[in-house]
């Protein structure tokens, strides 16, 4: 990643989108390694030989997940079955930018580049082009089902890091506003020393009391971004794409869990759902060290909200 003067570095990134995928997690990354700028395999986690629950037994040693950096950005591939699906409610945008790129032509040919590779196979949403809110732009659906939009960045605005997650809000109700202030409260409370607020422009849809047509959030230190979709979208959001959140200690779990957790029925494994539908994962910062413990992973699938001392 360049890092000239001006360039968005990214912080220390505390909240990973997860992409639950139909045991394809491995052909996948191998996909957005070569569809994607600076995007290379960090890591990968296999699931135990032994101990799995019925369900998950033909996965006995295969790969589990599948860690990526696209451009500094983590992002995680998990290989499960095909008990979730993917919607355009949460689309990843790329943010091609001048100043890493260097000059216009040049960010065009990689949005180019990457907007081939990406819709072998898949679907446009909007065709790759010029919009009144950018100078290229498209929105395709992949053959794994993630959606992307593949935007070139205004150079006047404000820099922002390379991938973005965004949330659309469906529904005859506007509900991006609330939603993004019932996310920066939580974490405010949950996280008091971490950043936790709007950020750039908050775009209103004029055509739509309380309605968003854009904005930008971050949430300890990880950009997202929201707009109100309507009622025009037969989808809303669901576990296919969740957001991991690395907790410092119990009591960020916690507070965490309980301003998150809306669903009991949803509540496995540290996963669950918000009253807005967004799935998340509460996780301790140092999971990896704990699932290495003796029975580790059967003890994670017995608990709902995860409890660092029963592991």
């Amino acid at each position: 990643m360049s890092t000239e003067e001006g360039a968005y570095q990214a912080p220390e990134q505390m909240i990973i989108p997860n992409v639950w995928l139909n045991g394809t997690a491995d052909e996948a990354a191998q996909f957005y390694t070569e569809a994607l700028p600076y995007t290379e395999v960090t890591g990968k986690v296999r699931y135990p030989e032994e101990g799995l629950p019925e369900f998950q037994r033909q996965f006995a040693g295969t790969t589990m997940t599948v860690d990526l950096s696209v451009d500094d950005c983590a992002l995680m591939l998990i290989n499960g079955d095909n008990s979730l699906s993917l919607t355009p409610a949460i689309s990843f945008m790329l943010n091609f930018d001048v100043l890493e790129w260097g000059t216009p032509e040049r960010v065009e040919q990689e949005i180019r580049k990457s907007w081939a590779k990406l819709t072998e196979g898949g679907t446009v949403r909007m065709e790759l082009g010029s919009y009144p809110f950018a100078r290229l732009y498209g929105w395709v659906e992949d053959r794994f089902g993630v959606n992307w939009q593949l935007n070139f960045l205004d150079p006047d605005g404000e820099a922002r890091p390379f991938l973005v997650p965004q949330l659309m809000f469906t529904g005859a109700q506007p509900r991006a506003d609330k939603a993004v202030k019932y996310y920066i409260k939580v974490f405010k409370k949950a996280l008091a020393h971490r950043l936790a607020t709007y950020r750039g422009v908050v775009q209103k849809n004029p055509g739509v009391k309380g309605a968003l047509a854009y904005t930008d959030f971050v949430l300890g230190s990880q950009w997202l971004a929201a707009l109100d979709g309507g009622d025009a979208h037969d989808f809303g959001f669901s576990g296919g794409v969740s957001l991991l959140v690395q907790a410092h200690g119990q009591e960020e779990i916690d507070a965490l869990w309980d301003g998150l957790s809306a669903v009991p029925e949803a509540e496995q494994c540290g996963w669950c759902q918000d009253k807005y539908g967004l799935t998340w994962q509460i996780v301790p910062d140092n999971m990896g060290e704990l699932m290495a413990r003796p029975g580790a992973y059967e003890h994670m699938m017995q608990m709902k909200k995860l409890v660092i001392a029963d592991f």
